[in-house]
């Protein structure tokens, strides 16, 4: 019994000073006149530190929440062995399931891009230690988060150095993806109801990643994108890297084996964080020079 209880009581201390690490935020949107929850992973022993660190949005997909990246990655505790690795701050925000991150046009209580740009990133930025420069903040995210991180950055580039796609829907028109009709059928009436009519053909909607590479080219934020070759959404990301081929954006593009599942995601999301370490710590040297 007394080997029990101290077991217990040692897990208390382990549990406590995870807490730690991790917070759970709330944060209200005057877009939207709602709150939503937000996880923040800082790396061990900042706390009480004056110290400012670079800051990386780790967007979700279709129903999730902001916990996703938190549960079903199959390595343990991998986002904080990645803040701790980099000494960074990793946010991973909440939306509704089909949202896309847009800001639609039709329904006040879809106005996600603002509401990461102009509400979640203000916020974390007033409450935790981050560098508050665009150099030293990037995104990036899985399936319909993918979408969003590059959709985002694209339109505001005043935000962020680099952005990601792991397995996104880099084109929303449901007719460049892979069988699963009955799924395809859902979104195109999701899009519908919070879209209206848009362009699904060249030079295609500013809705849909696909429509946006004239201003990824413009903006030069650092890009990463991959995707399993196994992938339902695997010739919507060859569209997009195509696009950025023809228009000479620089960007990174991998296939790699996988399909649309955790066990990519967790092997996908080490390889975004190198990347985008990579580019904070050049952005840093020039900023000495």
């Amino acid at each position: 019994m007394k080997l029990l209880k101290t077991t217990i009581f040692l897990l208390l201390i382990s549990c406590s000073f995870l807490q730690a690490k991790t917070d759970t935020i709330e944060v209200f949107s005057k877009a939207m006149n709602k709150s939503l929850k937000a996880t923040v992973v800082k790396p061990a022993g900042i706390d009480g530190l004056e110290k400012q660190l670079p800051s990386v949005y780790v967007l979700h997909g279709a129903w999730g929440n902001h916990l996703d990246w938190h549960k079903n990655v199959k390595k343990a505790d991998l986002l904080q062995s990645l803040a701790d690795l980099y000494q960074i701050i990793l946010v991973t925000p909440g939306v509704a399931p089909f949202s896309y991150y847009y800001d639609s046009p039709l329904m006040d209580s879809v106005q996600y891009e603002t509401y990461i740009s102009k509400e979640l990133i203000p916020f974390v930025d007033a409450n935790f230690p981050t560098i508050k420069d665009k150099n030293s903040r990037a995104i990036t995210g899985l399936s319909m988060g993918g979408h969003g991180a590059m959709m985002i950055a694209a339109k505001h580039p005043e935000l962020f150095t680099a952005a990601g796609s792991m397995s996104g829907v880099m084109n929303i028109d449901v007719r460049t993806w892979v069988g699963n009709e009955d799924t395809q059928e859902q979104r195109r009436k999701s899009q519908q109801e919070m879209l209206g009519d848009i362009e699904y053909d060249y030079p295609f909607s500013p809705y849909t990643a696909v429509g946006l590479v004239n201003q990824m080219k413009q903006n030069g934020i650092a890009l990463i994108i991959d995707c399993g070759v196994d992938d339902f959404l695997i010739e919507t990301n060859r569209q997009l890297h195509q696009l950025l081929l023809e228009n000479e954006t620089p960007h990174e593009y991998t296939e790699r084996p996988g399909a649309h599942t955790w066990d990519y995601w967790t092997d996908a999301l080490p390889y975004h964080m190198l990347f985008i370490n990579q580019v904070f710590e050049k952005k840093k040297i020039r900023s000495l020079d």
